[in-house]
């Protein structure tokens, strides 16, 4: 059994379930490990309600992602998303399919290209690229539902590596709110208000990347491909 990167805690109290995503999404591929798949699913299943998705995570698997959006966009009941601390990569993804998608004030979002490892002539190389541009059309699709931003926008911010803190979040739609506004509220009066910043991958210290994110290890080509025919049917 693989490692679960995903937690239920119910609170009986409000009638509410608590759904926690910790650490980098599944740390090998989703397709091809039944098990994982329908063991999220049939907790999912398993219970009514509305549901809060507690996210920090540097991201990991695209298709996992894509599959835990789709599954929670299909949900019955609201979908609240909190960002705890990082919501990047394939973890911005998920965060996608909230009803309501709120920050905390100290969270960041990063969105960018998919990337994957590629071995072979010229030809193939080529082939790989043209499936991760297939990839990034896919993915762009769950930011513009939830953004309403154009897709050229959408794009340029995913070729930059685009960083953004939780005012900048909220302000180009990806995020609806901040958590703790009541707070937040009082930090301005005192003079501490967070300016709303987004940084480019450039921006960003190679040093600041290694603590926040590991070395990405990619999907193979032969994965990849075999994952983008699973999705066409």
């Amino acid at each position: 059994m693989k490692r679960k990167f995903w937690s239920w805690v119910r609170n009986e109290a409000e009638e509410e379930r608590i759904l926690v995503l910790n650490g980098e999404i599944s740390d090998e591929t989703w397709y091809g490990d039944e098990v994982t798949l329908e063991l999220f699913r049939k907790e999912l299943d398993v219970g009514t309600g509305n549901i809060t998705v507690w996210i920090n995570s540097p991201g990991g698997d695209v298709f996992a992602a894509v599959q835990i959006y789709n599954m929670l966009m299909e949900y019955r009941g609201d979908v609240t998303v909190k960002a705890d601390a990082l919501a990047a990569s394939a973890a911005s993804v998920i965060a996608m399919a909230g009803t309501m998608v709120l920050m905390s004030p100290v969270a960041m979002m990063m969105i960018h290209n998919p990337m994957t490892i590629a071995i072979g002539d010229s030809k193939e190389m080529q082939k790989a690229g043209e499936m991760l541009d297939e990839v990034k059309e896919s993915i762009m699709n769950a930011y513009e539902i939830k953004t309403g931003l154009n897709r050229t926008k959408i794009s340029h911010l995913m070729d930059a590596e685009s960083w953004f803190n939780s005012k900048k979040a909220v302000e180009l739609g990806f995020a609806d709110g901040i958590l703790n506004t009541e707070k937040s509220t009082e930090d301005m009066a005192k003079g501490t208000e967070v300016e709303d910043m987004m940084f480019s991958r450039t921006a960003v210290t190679n040093s600041l990347l290694s603590e926040l994110i590991p070395k990405p290890k990619g999907t193979p080509v032969e994965q990849l491909e075999k994952k983008l025919n699973l999705l066409a049917h």
